[in-house]
């Protein structure tokens, strides 16, 4: 990888950031499609976010990414929204425009959902529980309602977070939405796709779950936003009681190649970069 004059940098802003293979997959897909582009990691949570993403509209960056627990802060530091990123109210996906303006936009969604529907997933006639309202949770239950599920249950450790994401679905998308109490499970049994948006699972929580296996109902759909661990307690669990189930590494590379072609205004070199997050798995399972 060889860096000059010319180079632009992308650097994701977040913490933690030991699980994520995004540098090696969009490293991957610049060399494969001859850009001169470099993508490194920034540990930062919302303390510093500010200032760092002021400092960037000075630096030769093409733009920036956005993880937990930033992906919602963001937006007060930016210019501008796409208006489906404004709606979601998160963003996950920062690009420099030509004038040095920065404007947020958010693929999670676009991940997500393309995602869920090469699994055979039709949105529009399945009953959703989300675990999770923030940045992931935002996208994900949004684009959900944007496409047309008839029914979102979410639920948080936050109320207040999980009562302004439903507000905002049911407000900007359709009245689908439904907020339900930290830990009351009652209404997992009504979805029939359980999502698992809060990053429990992952980090320091590896081998929680949001979910007592005891309420996981045979013939469910399970998707965990996670894919570092492949396979999270939340899936296993789910796995274990006859339920298909889908971990984040498709959403990841769905929403990393609609990064690269906002950032570039090229195609992304799509099974390169599935190639490479495959290839990382891999070695992963080697060890």
């Amino acid at each position: 990888m060889a860096i000059d004059i010319h180079t632009r940098f992308i650097t994701l802003l977040g913490d933690p950031l030991a699980q994520s293979f995004a540098a090696r997959m969009q490293n991957r897909g610049y060399a494969a499609a001859g850009l001169n582009l470099v993508y490194f990691y920034t540990v930062t949570g919302q303390e510093h976010l500010g200032d760092i993403v002021n400092g960037l509209r000075y630096m030769p960056f093409a733009g920036f990414a956005v993880t937990k627990p930033n992906k919602v802060k963001v937006l007060e530091y930016l210019d501008e929204l796409d208006p489906l990123c404004k709606k979601m109210g998160s963003s996950n996906t920062v690009v420099k425009l030509p004038d040095g303006r920065l404007k947020g936009y958010n693929t999670d969604g676009v991940g997500f959902y393309t995602a869920l529907t090469e699994a055979g997933i039709d949105v529009a006639k399945e009953t959703f529980f989300c675990f999770g309202s923030g940045g992931a949770g935002r996208a994900i239950c949004s684009v959900l309602a944007y496409h047309g599920a008839p029914k979102i249950y979410i639920t948080d450790l936050f109320p207040e977070s999980a009562r302004s994401l439903v507000d905002d679905i049911n407000r900007n998308f359709a009245p689908v939405a439904e907020m339900v109490p930290y830990q009351d499970f009652s209404k997992v049994g009504e979805a029939t796709v359980v999502v698992n948006a809060s990053g429990v699972g992952m980090g320091k929580t590896v081998g929680e779950t949001p979910l007592p296996p005891e309420f996981i109902r045979e013939g469910q759909f399970y998707f965990d936003a996670c894919y570092n661990p492949a396979r999270t307690q939340f899936l296993r669990n789910a796995e274990q009681a006859g339920c298909r189930i889908l971990n984040g590494l498709t959403m990841s590379l769905y929403q990393g190649t609609a990064q690269v072609e906002l950032w570039t205004g090229q195609k992304a070199p799509v099974e390169v970069m599935r190639q490479e997050l495959l290839q990382i798995l891999a070695e992963k399972e080697a060890k």
